[in-house]
């Protein structure tokens, strides 16, 4: 199999895991509007990012550790994708947003803006990751409805995000990650009846019918 890139020695940048290469194409991609000689983005090594398929990185996006970017799959602006992570099928992530540790990114799903997705989550098929919503441990995101981002809210005009996972869903909202009831004990200790608790009571209530929604389908 012909290279689709060379890693460059004289463009380099250095991450936590050692020097990131970037990348020149050996060949077009035209369906990315990548022609031979483009420069890419920047990865640690030949293992991060495949030959094969139309898989890219390009802009000042980084991919290094034993992360992977295969198929048809694109990282670009100042995306990162690090550890042990996959991108692949015809997945998107770009923007500032991170995906990290054991995630996977894969279909047509989209990581966006200053999103984060992490742990074991695994985000497929139509699904957007965008704003701030942070995504992590078991999540298991199948379509846009088994994710809710609501922002801004509260006192620091935040992301309130709830998605499903393979046990109990999970809510995070800045420092805060753990389930519905105990968002809700969280709001009541903190907010009370104040403007902000009112605001994430009437969220509650909507998350939970989201919930219901879920149960009733699974």
């Amino acid at each position: 199999m012909s290279k689709k890139y060379e890693l460059l020695t004289d463009d380099t940048v250095a991450s936590c895991d050692g020097t990131l290469y970037r990348i020149r194409s050996l060949r077009d991609i035209p369906e990315l509007g990548v022609s031979i000689g483009d420069m890419g983005g920047y990865i640690e090594s030949e293992k991060n990012l495949t030959h094969s398929g139309n898989a890219w990185v390009s802009g000042n996006a980084w991919v290094f550790g034993n992360a992977w970017v295969s198929g048809n799959a694109w990282v670009f602006g100042n995306a990162r994708v690090s550890g042990n992570a996959w991108v692949f099928g015809n997945a998107r992530v770009s923007g500032n947003a991170r995906v990290s540790d054991d995630a996977r990114v894969s279909d047509g799903a989209r990581v966006s803006d200053d999103a984060r997705v992490f742990g074991n989550a695994w985000v497929f098929g139509n699904v957007r990751v965008s704003g701030n919503a942070k995504v992590f441990g078991n999540a298991l995101i199948a379509n846009l409805r088994h994710i809710l981002a609501l922002g801004p809210i509260g006192s620091e005009d935040g992301t309130f995000t709830l998605f499903r996972t393979d046990s109990d869903p999970c809510v995070t909202r800045g420092c805060f990650s753990g389930t519905l009831d105990e968002f809700e004990k969280a709001v009541n200790d903190t907010h009370g009846d104040n403007q902000h608790g009112q605001e994430y009571r009437a969220v509650i209530a909507l998350a939970r019918v989201r919930v219901r929604e879920w149960e009733a389908r699974s």
